[in-house]
């Protein structure tokens, strides 16, 4: 949910202010390769079939196990597979959460963060919840990114989720950059982009502190 709606006539100058904001170098250049366009619209017909079976290409490279219906029939992971039937920039969140979960919640409900915004049984997913406060928030915010850094690899409406998960909230203002910088930062450091901030197919293997 957008925090601060941002009228279509602002979009221009408030991704400029953000990119202004970054340092220079490979973190403004991945931002600008995000917003490229400034097309906020997500795909629809046809392109939304294609961008949904790049989401089901990408999670069966993986190794994930998917199973129809949608999260709202119970929970999005139910430790073993993903509910298929949502939109595809929710599967490579979803992919992303996979990805950064340390190994034992790999095989929790919903990752054992608690219920997410797609869940439909809220109980069952909170009573799975392991992780909490800040390091979920944490966790949250790089499973954000990556999610739409796998949307950017396969040219799918990456802008519109930095608006829906307020990436652009304060943009301009050094915290607004600083947040973005350093969870990009731990997503390089974890090995889960390359040196162009490109997603690898990583999996996190430490435990949770």
């Amino acid at each position: 949910m957008i925090l601060t709606p941002l009228a279509e006539d602002r979009l221009p100058i408030t991704l400029a202010q953000f990119a202004e904001s970054l340092p220079s170098g490979l973190v403004r250049t991945l931002f600008e390769r995000l917003t490229e366009g400034a097309k906020t619209a997500r795909a629809s017909t046809e392109r939304a079939v294609k961008n949904h079976e790049n989401s089901i290409d990408l999670i069966t490279k993986f190794g994930i196990g998917i199973k129809p219906g949608t999260p709202q029939l119970d929970v999005s992971w139910d430790g073993a597979a993903l509910r298929c039937d949502t939109e595809a920039y929710i599967l490579l969140h979803e992919v992303a959460h996979y990805q950064l979960a340390a190994p034992v919640r790999r095989h929790q409900v919903d990752f054992g963060l608690g219920p997410g915004p797609e869940t439909g049984d809220r109980a069952r997913a909170s009573q799975a919840q392991t992780l909490f406060g800040l390091a979920r928030e944490r966790e949250e915010a790089m499973a954000s990114l990556l999610g739409i850094l796998w949307e950017a690899e396969f040219g799918h409406p990456a802008l519109a989720s930095l608006l829906d998960q307020n990436w652009l909230e304060g943009a301009g203002r050094p915290g607004a950059a600083t947040h973005f910088v350093d969870i990009f930062t731990a997503l390089a450091a974890g090995g889960f982009v390359d040196g162009a901030g490109r997603p690898q197919m990583r999996l996190r293997d430490d435990a949770d502190a």
